[in-house]
């Protein structure tokens, strides 16, 4: 795999001075797979508007930078049915390619090295190793205690990856050398948590926590290497995993429904994206917000609510870093969120948006998800 350039920070190569010649002249957009309406919305962040929308394949849930940095896929899973596909889309032009039929693609991945697709098929239990250009099958990895297997990060030598599993409560660690299931790991609730509902600064927020077990979404690692934030909706907070021994080592409390993981393009912090309930479907103008967590303390020292209430969900930060871009999943909207003041506008777009990535993003290669580079 391509060797890590500081072992102090594994995001060095992820600052708006390393975009790769391979994105040279590909379109400045924000690319959003609506999970209701089949389509995806391509919004000019410049002129904060839609400029194109196209169809694509059933309930796409995330758009995906491949390793090479040459295409965009989206994962269409058609939520259970067996009509899964993944979506090319060309970002030197912003266009949809031909969709490839593939089993249940909730979300997608590709190997450090680069020689596969990491196909999430969630209904299944299952990890598809692809051929990352033809998504031609190449072998599986059966995941059977890892029920809603959904989200990845890897080590920083690449040797292994570890998956949230959002119904079990749980983690899956992966290795990606003998192609194996090293082990699982039971997330522990934390003792309180916020009332659904609630705004997290109101007084008389915090209850007691009484879910046994925990749904993790996100997956990020320190830029160190060692510790892995997981983002989990009912415990309102991040799980910290120390990722070799693979052993929960803290909990850093956030925001009510807290969901996706995004770095910042300098690696010091950690935007933390609470979609404002506990419920997989929840009503709009929930109080919803987003964290910043200091890597270096471990601390939140930020929170920033959407103004008027909201639900941001998936996404990633421009390449300048300078905006933070989220979906809003049960407003139709789509959250800029300034990343020095917290200010936020919104743009309109279709039912329900999921993972929407940023294009393009600094950055030697993609190990998937919305922009996962390095």
């Amino acid at each position: 795999m391509p060797r890590v350039v500081d072992a102090r920070n594994l995001y060095s190569e992820i600052g708006p001075t390393h975009m790769s010649p391979a994105v040279h002249g590909d379109l400045e957009r924000i690319y959003v797979p609506n999970l209701r309406t089949d389509d995806v919305y391509v919004i000019d962040p410049n002129a904060m508007k839609v400029v194109d929308r196209f169809k694509v394949g059933e309930s796409p849930q995330h758009v995906i930078p491949s390793w090479d940095l040459r295409t965009l896929w989206v994962a269409n899973n058609a939520e259970r049915r067996k009509t899964g596909s993944l979506t090319p889309i060309d970002p030197t032009t912003g266009k949809p390619g031909q969709s490839v039929p593939v089993d249940d693609p909730y979300n997608m991945y590709f190997s450090p090295d680069g020689k596969s697709a990491i196909v999430v098929a969630e209904a299944r239990h299952r990890l598809d190793f692809r051929d990352p250009h033809t998504m031609a099958m190449q072998y599986s990895i059966e995941v059977p205690q890892c029920g809603g297997i959904n989200h990845a990060e890897f080590s920083m030598d690449g040797k292994y990856a570890l998956f949230t599993c959002e119904f079990d409560g749980a983690m899956a660690k992966i290795d990606m050398v003998d192609h194996k299931v090293l082990g699982y790991l039971k997330l522990t609730m934390p003792s309180t948590r916020i009332r659904e509902g609630f705004d997290p600064s109101a007084p008389g927020a915090s209850e007691i926590c009484s879910s046994k077990k925990g749904m993790p979404q996100d997956v990020r690692v320190s830029p160190d290497g060692k510790l892995y934030y997981v983002a989990d909706m009912e415990a309102d907070g991040v799980h910290v995993v120390d990722g070799d021994s693979f052993k929960q080592v803290g909990f850093i409390p956030v925001g009510i429904g807290t969901h996706g993981l995004y770095p910042s393009r300098d690696g010091k912090f950690l935007y933390i994206a609470s979609r404002g309930t506990h419920r997989i479907h929840g009503k709009r103008h929930g109080p919803g917000g987003v964290g910043v967590l200091d890597f270096a303390t471990g601390k939140i020292v930020k929170y920033w609510k959407i103004p008027g209430g909201g639900s941001p969900d998936m996404g990633n930060v421009s390449a300048d870093g300078k905006s933070l871009w989220l979906s809003g999943r049960f407003d139709d909207v789509v959250y800029r969120i300034d990343t020095t003041t917290g200010d936020v506008r919104q743009v309109k777009v279709g039912g329900e948006p999921h993972g929407l990535t940023v294009w393009p993003q600094p950055g030697r290669y993609s190990l998937g998800h919305t922009g996962n580079l390095r």
